[in-house]
């Protein structure tokens, strides 16, 4: 929580303090504000809105003491100033004939109540919008991180080492796009759901793997990139706990990342995976496989680091392992195989 900035902080201060604040709260208010409206860009030009007026504001008047709830706050106003004018509500009356005044008052009072809620549910559905299928590559890549990665048009063609005017042609038809095509703003069920989240893990993922290994330019890492997309990631796994490719993806750019640091030279020679300095990797983001309650039984991970033993040539821990995975498997013929590489582990032991 940022506390209130006196008058005397210096502008540049003041804009460093507003940017961080919607670096991490934009795609909350925009989220928020589309489940009303049901138009990202319009969401967007809502949440740019409240932006403006914090440029304008914060200056002179000082950082409020919870930022966040002033953009909200300053969204969410614009919204139902919007709704007052009747730009919304107008399809609505002619969709559902009645009376303007008395629709008028309950959107506005429903639009206050849903502003406050559901909102891990809002920020699920802004990411599945954003990477719908219906959009090129380029375009849900281009879109994912404007709503959700908080980047600018400038940052995102940086990052891909592209035009800033091509970047905000992609956004600017990918928006298009979504509204021509009344994408409803919400999370898909049934068969359309593995089809869409198929598409926003492709997003994240290509986001981190240009960001881990570029493919144009002079540099072999873009770090940012990377962030933004365990950043997207880990949003997903909070919202979508139950589909299991998801966390394994978030897994797989974990751990990948965790050797960021021990991948390149000073020179930015790039370091072979044998060659790198283990104590340089990241052991926060290594996953702690064997302590994970849900694999205590699971044969296939003694079974594996049996392997990885033998590899090392430790043929005595590499036997124990196997014979564990030996005892945990109910399968007959899986037993079988675990006991006979435990039994060849030995002999080699034996032999060293």
């Amino acid at each position: 929580m940022i506390g209130r900035v006196t008058s005397t902080n210096t502008p540049t201060e003041t804009e460093r303090a507003i940017q961080t604040v919607w670096k991490l709260e934009s795609a909350k208010l925009i989220a928020s504000i589309a489940r009303i409206v049901r138009d990202v860009g319009l969401a967007e030009e809502l949440a740019q809105d409240a932006l403006l007026a914090a440029l304008s504001q914060w200056p002179s008047e000082g950082v409020p003491r919870n930022p966040a709830a002033w953009l909200m706050s300053a969204a969410k106003n614009r919204a139902i100033n919007l709704l007052r004018r009747g730009k919304i509500l107008e399809r609505k009356h002619s969709e559902l004939g009645y009376e303007a005044d008395a629709e008028q008052e309950r959107a506005v009072a429903d639009l206050e109540a849903k502003l406050d809620d559901q909102l891990g549910d809002d920020l699920l559905r802004l990411l599945f919008t954003a990477c719908h299928p219906i959009l090129p590559t380029e375009g849900r890549i281009a879109l994912t991180l404007r709503l959700l990665g908080g980047l600018t048009t400038e940052e995102i063609a940086r990052a891909f080492l592209t035009s800033e005017p091509t970047v905000a042609q992609r956004i600017v038809r990918a928006k298009r796009t979504l509204a021509e095509a009344q994408v409803p703003f919400e999370v898909p069920h049934g068969p359309e759901l593995a089809e869409r989240l198929s598409s926003v893990l492709e997003v994240i993922y290509l986001i981190f793997n240009e960001g881990y290994s570029a493919t144009t330019g002079d540099d072999l890492l873009r770090p940012g990139l990377c962030e933004d997309a365990l950043r997207l990631g880990r949003i997903l796994s909070e919202l979508a706990t139950h589909e299991p490719e998801v966390h394994g993806l978030l897994a797989l750019m974990e751990i990948n990342a965790s050797r960021a640091a021990a991948r390149t030279h000073a020179s930015g020679e790039p370091i072979l995976l044998l060659e790198q300095d283990r104590t340089r990797w990241d052991q926060t983001l290594i996953d702690a496989l064997s302590s994970a309650p849900s694999l205590q039984n699971y044969h296939l991970l003694p079974s594996a680091r049996a392997d990885l033993l033998c590899k090392l040539g430790r043929f005595r821990e590499a036997q124990a392992e196997f014979e564990r995975a030996a005892n945990l498997t109910r399968n007959a013929r899986q037993r079988e195989r675990l006991l006979a590489r435990a039994a060849s582990a030995q002999a080699i032991a034996k032999k060293s």
